[in-house]
């Protein structure tokens, strides 16, 4: 399954996805009572739906988490790029929900930094309730699907303060989308990903060079987190972060999910 969000007829829906004749399609809406996290989205449309292109349709963020949980320097290169030590044991941090945006939505660049920095990640969206998961227990039940994020990093923030919360928490931070599916499996085999800032590849990674795998990733974090339906971790990011300016944009693929792409602009444009 393929599903997203869209605003249709101005109310927040999630809608599935279908392939026809090569072009993406909202086939049909999916019902409130398959997305528990989904409770101020009431869908009131008639039966009758009529399926449209999708590219005629307002994207908005396709996940609504109670918590995002990032994962810290998941690639080797990423680590030792920035001058860090390879991590023994996942590092985690948390990133707000006010941080989500949209496809195609704008990040501001905050007055507070000089430098914020574009981190492209696979994205795992929860299905079903998971607390302490045992290292015989098969994680793929608990996944509903995966995504694309923008881990947005004022990277100057992020090393002044030591901690994480304010370089990594400023609204629109956290874009994600274009999509959810649950037609990859990274778990089995390894998937691709790149950004590319105007047009030029700055990043390519591929999952089988996670430190730390995704059945590993969500054993070490429900071992003390209980995460639940639509909360979202992304995995960690490849080599090849860097700067962005206003006026950029910043795109990140993920074969099978599609692209993520957004826009920079200064905080008071």
């Amino acid at each position: 399954m393929r599903y997203g969000r869209i605003d249709l007829d101005g109310t927040p829906t999630f809608v599935l996805v279908e392939k026809r004749d090569g072009q993406e399609w909202v086939a049909e809406v999916l019902r409130d009572r398959d997305f528990p996290e989904a409770c101020s989205d009431r869908l009131n449309h008639p039966i009758f739906f009529e399926p449209f292109p999708l590219s005629e349709a307002k994207l908005l963020c396709p996940v609504m988490p109670s918590k995002i949980v990032c994962v810290g320097r998941n690639y080797r290169d990423h680590a030792t790029e920035l001058g860090n030590d390879v991590p023994k044991e996942p590092l985690l941090f948390l990133k707000p929900p006010s941080s989500l945006l949209a496809p195609g939505g704008v990040i501001r660049y905050p007055a507070l930094s000089s430098r914020v920095d574009f981190e492209g990640e696979l994205g795992i969206v929860i299905g079903r309730r998971a607390r302490n998961l045992q290292a015989d227990e098969d994680v793929r039940p608990y996944i509903r699907g995966y995504t694309i994020v923008n881990d947005v990093t004022a990277r100057d923030l992020q090393k002044s303060d030591g901690q994480w919360t304010r370089g990594k928490g400023f609204d629109t931070f956290c874009p994600v989308g274009p999509l959810v599916t649950d037609e990859i499996d990274p778990i089995s085999a390894g998937i691709d990903l790149e950004t590319h800032l105007n047009g030029t590849r700055k990043q390519s990674g591929n999952t089988r060079d996670f430190l730390f795998g995704i059945p590993e990733l969500l054993r070490y974090i429900t071992a003390f987190l209980t995460l639940e339906p639509g909360d979202l971790v992304p995995t960690g990011t490849p080599a090849g972060v860097g700067p962005m300016q206003p006026g950029d944009s910043v795109t990140v693929a993920i074969p099978g999910i599609g692209a993520l792409v957004n826009t920079v602009a200064r905080e008071s444009e």
